[in-house]
């Protein structure tokens, strides 16, 4: 399903949708996703277990188990550091586990969870198709599951679903490259390269079907042209978000289509550690004026590259907002209710539509990062020196 999301939003217009925490816009049926990964790991934000404005409710208490894939991703620190201070703020005791992107290490920490008692488990699975047999465990226990951030396929074991909306991500980058081109207006051809997220995100091909359903009607009238040629999401993906793979990738695109000094204009990347990666390559490869580059999670190097001139934006999905409404449904559900959901037809796991609640990015830029970002207390001025 196509979407025709407003083109990209004002400065004051991001800030009161940040401020409004999660939205309610329903996604794509054609395949589920997850959030995209962010750059390699970086000191904590200021306030990154600080809720925000609006509290979860009080727990009654009971072992809450969440799986995380990684800490070698800032994003995911800030995941687990966030779920965590909530919930044991609302009256919940925690058993938080990282799995370092290994999918049995993930798949035993969730077996030891069950055993030891968890009443509910949270997980942000590192492949949505590796967990079937060990989440089986959990339904035969009687265990709630909540996928976080990435929708965890083909499990019936799976109750709910809680993300960001990741097609609306990728519209949002899709529809910046064609302000910022005025590709409307202007006569171009204009030159763009791709790069997308891990094939085992489910995420991946949400942020690059949005961004592409904006993109591709000037892919197919010349007014954009891929160099390289590499235009599916195949061609374009990158193992686990690395930004190793996608500096790799991109070096090699650079030697074969801009050495001899041919204009690089617009580089769509689906995240922030793939956006990193592009941006190395250029800073080693490339003499031109630098492309308008997109990005996602806003870390702290990526911050740091847009103040500099060298990233253009990058979608900015607090994760404290996340964390709140997961904790919301934790505590319905612990309470023997239903949990709050915006969204009951988008995300079928292959065993069904998964109720979901979806929260809504924003993007950010130069020009409002400090109302996004320092305003509302999420990174320090220090942080992005």
């Amino acid at each position: 399903m196509k979407k025709k999301v407003l083109s990209a939003l004002l400065s004051v217009a991001m800030v009161a949708t940040l401020l409004t925490g999660c939205g309610s816009s329903a996604k794509p049926a054609e395949e589920a996703a997850a959030p995209a990964e962010t750059t390699a790991e970086a000191e904590a934000p200021a306030a990154d277990a600080e809720a925000p404005a609006e509290e979860a409710a009080g727990g009654e208490g009971g072992l809450v188990g969440v799986a995380m894939p990684t800490k070698d991703l800032q994003r995911w620190n800030q995941d687990g550091s966030n779920m965590e201070a909530q919930l044991k703020e609302a009256g919940y005791e925690v058993d938080l586990q990282y799995a370092s992107n290994d999918i049995q290490t993930q798949v035993s920490q969730i077996e030891n969870m069950i055993s030891n008692g968890c009443q509910l488990l949270v997980i942000a699975s590192i492949d949505g198709d590796s967990l079937g047999t060990v989440l089986a465990q959990a339904k035969e226990a009687g265990i709630p599951v909540i996928a976080y951030d990435r929708l965890i396929m083909n499990s019936d074991a799976v109750t709910y679903y809680a993300t960001f909306d990741n097609y609306m991500v990728g519209t949002k980058q899709g529809e910046y490259i064609r302000d910022a081109l005025d590709l409307e207006n202007a006569d171009g051809p204009f030159n763009i390269e791709l790069i997308t997220g891990d094939p085992g995100d489910n995420n991946a091909r949400f942020f690059f079907g949005g961004a592409m359903d904006i993109l591709q009607p000037y892919i197919d009238a010349g007014k954009l042209v891929v160099k390289s040629g590499q235009t599916s999401f195949e061609e374009c993906a990158t193992a686990n978000w690395a930004t190793e793979a996608a500096q790799s990738r991109f070096d090699a695109i650079i030697a074969s289509n801009y050495s001899d000094g041919t204009k690089l204009d617009a580089v769509l990347a689906s995240n922030d550690s793939t956006a990193l990666g592009v941006a190395n390559s250029l800073a080693a490869n490339y003499t031109g004026d630098y492309p308008i580059l997109t990005g996602q999670d806003c870390d702290i190097a990526n911050v740091k590259n847009m103040i500099d001139g060298k990233q253009s934006m990058s979608i900015f999905k607090d994760t404290r907002t996340l964390a709140t409404q997961v904790v919301k449904m934790v505590d319905a559900i612990m309470k023997g209710g239903e949990a709050p959901v915006n969204d009951t037809e988008s995300y079928d796991n292959g065993t069904g539509v998964i109720p979901s609640y979806l929260c809504e990015p924003v993007f950010a830029d130069k020009d409002n990062y400090k109302e996004l970002l320092i305003d509302s207390v999420y990174y320090t001025e220090a942080d992005l020196q």
